[in-house]
């Protein structure tokens, strides 16, 4: 798959901070990649910095092989969505969706408009005004608005934050079946660890200004190379050194004979409604938690239990 996006050594200095310290990303043509980190580790400013609204430190951004590093926003071939969509109020659906093609006078620019609504199932809403429309029905135009264009890359700076869980998970599945249709490089920005493993082809995870780790969602999360990217991407277990999650460890009554088995107290025992969660005490001081079916049975407070788990589901870092 051909290169679409390079960043190279990317730096970008305030007078208070660094908030990208030499960052380098590649990324290939028509995937769904994220920038994944907790706030303050320069992944909205790396995002700014592609489109055009900061210009670097030193580093290179190239886009298709050509570096652009001081092209104007508008000359650069990235459209952006923001978390707040920034729609024009006074314009309906399908003025908001064809002010780009306006503006690069594209001819046909009211059917491929229609088509963009279409693709984001807003027929029929062509004529309302944002301020008529949903939360989610907002974000639709948003991307509509930014596909339609045919940017080389887009950017989609917590486009989900505003939404309610139930409706974040439901764009979730649109905004990654769009990206597939669209065959565009979708490139999306979030410190939600289960938007990043659920939308994602590859996730760069970022911190203190610099991509710790680039991988599919199952190589950050299951062999993740710090500990840093261990504890962002979900719970760990940290014993004896070793790294193991939750869903990982094994409770049980007595003694298993196959593994190494650690005694611990049950400290409590919470329900999650599709498990439960067990917390133990071990004799080392140290605690864990143990994620087991509801099937599996409860634990009591105070009950005395074993820990074990598989040699191969754990993290040596």
């Amino acid at each position: 798959m051909p290169v679409i996006l390079e960043l190279r050594d990317l730096v970008k200095h305030f007078p208070t901070h660094r908030a990208v310290n030499g960052s380098t990303l590649s990324l290939d043509h028509g995937r769904f990649y994220s920038l994944l980190g907790p706030s303050g580790c320069g992944k909205t400013t790396t995002l700014r910095l592609i489109a055009g609204f900061e210009q670097p430190t030193s580093g290179e951004i190239r886009l298709n092989g050509q570096i652009i590093n001081d092209a104007k926003p508008y000359d650069r071939n990235v459209s952006t969505v923001f978390q707040s969509y920034a729609l024009f109020p006074h314009l309906t659906v399908q003025s908001n969706v064809e002010f780009g093609l306006r503006q690069k006078k594209i001819a046909d620019f009211r059917a491929k408009a229609e088509a963009a609504i279409r693709m984001v199932q807003l027929e029929g809403k062509n004529d309302r005004l944002p301020a008529q429309l949903s939360g989610g029905e907002r974000q639709r135009v948003a991307l509509a608005r930014s596909l339609v264009v045919a940017p080389d890359v887009l950017l989609l700076d917590e486009p989900l934050a505003a939404l309610d869980p139930k409706l974040r998970k439901q764009m979730r599945a649109e905004l990654k079946d769009m990206q597939r249709r669209a065959g565009i490089t979708f490139l999306f920005v979030t410190h939600d660890q289960e938007e990043a493993l659920s939308l994602s082809d590859a996730i760069a995870v970022m911190n203190q200004g610099v991509v710790e780790q680039f991988g599919t969602p199952e190589e950050v999360y299951l062999r993740p190379t710090t500990r840093f990217v261990a504890g962002f991407l979900g719970m760990v277990n940290w014993i004896d050194g070793v790294g193991i999650r939750p869903e990982s460890t094994r409770i049980s009554r007595s003694a298993p004979t196959h593994a190494k088995a650690m005694p611990a107290q049950v400290t409590r025992s919470v329900f999650l409604g599709n498990l439960l969660q067990v917390c133990v005490r071990l004799e080392s001081g140290e605690e864990a938690i143990v994620e087991i079916a509801r099937a599996d049975g409860a634990f009591a407070e105070g009950e005395q239990v074993f820990l074990h788990w598989q040699q191969r589901d754990e993290m040596r870092l």
